[in-house]
């Protein structure tokens, strides 16, 4: 069984369904979705309901990240954020108007049973955007971090790359796991990137609502799959911007 960890989709289910297609996903194969399935092109609602109908087919874990909760508070609450509508929530918000109720009652369940964070037998952590507890993620204070931190790849990313663990300054946040994988910060915006390690963490985000394309990543051997820069299979959408 191989382990396969998605990057933030964004609603670009064409590209999903192409990077499914380019590994040869079977139900044989553990799907780790890392969140961000909604927010910039145009099939929000068609990529849920595809995520959702992958669930009974398939073994998947899927990660809440914070346009998925965004999208869950307008839904289910009335929230009307004025930075989601500008950050891909627009695009988002015209897609659930073709929506049946029955849909939107299914997809905020769906958003609901969302996961925070997936720890595996493997100490492989998987999450959307971060922690900050030194002693990692089971005392985090604030739920919120899990899917709106930004420090954690910013942590790694910063480190001399000769630093070991077991070293004296390194850090103890990214001693609690063997490996960390993200996604949350684009690694590029403007074009096609790969997934990045930095210290012991993954970013699996390649910018999918932006100019790149959707990456899956094979935990175990860190074999790479990518659908097209998915702004060219939604062409005459802005995405984000």
């Amino acid at each position: 069984m191989r382990t396969l960890v998605i990057g933030d989709i964004h609603s670009g289910l064409n590209g999903l369904k192409q990077v499914l297609e380019r590994g040869n996903v079977t139900p044989d194969d553990r799907l780790i979705f890392l969140g961000d399935y909604v927010d910039g092109w145009s099939e929000a609602v068609e990529t849920v309901n595809f995520l959702i109908e992958l669930q009974g087919t398939h073994n998947c874990k899927f990660i809440r990240g914070n346009h998925d909760e965004l999208c869950l508070e307008w839904l289910r609450d009335g929230k009307d954020n004025p930075l989601w509508l500008q950050h891909g929530g627009g695009a988002t918000l015209a897609s659930y108007k073709k929506a049946s109720q029955e849909t939107k009652e299914k997809h905020i369940s769906f958003y609901e049973s969302l996961e925070n964070y997936y720890l595996d037998a493997e100490d492989r952590l998987f999450l959307h955007a971060g922690f900050t507890n030194l002693k990692g993620v089971d005392h985090e204070y604030f739920k919120q971090t899990f899917y709106w931190d930004r420090t954690l790849w910013e942590l790694a990313r910063s480190l001399n790359p000769d630093l070991k663990k077991g070293d004296a300054y390194y850090p103890k946040r990214l001693t609690q796991y063997k490996e960390i994988f993200i996604g949350h910060t684009p690694i590029s915006k403007t074009g096609i990137a790969e997934p990045k390690l930095a210290a012991n963490v993954w970013n699996v985000d390649t910018g999918a609502a932006f100019k790149g394309p959707l990456s899956m990543l094979n935990v175990e051997t860190k074999k790479v799959w990518q659908s097209d820069p998915v702004h060219i299979l939604y062409p005459n959408e802005p995405g984000r911007n």
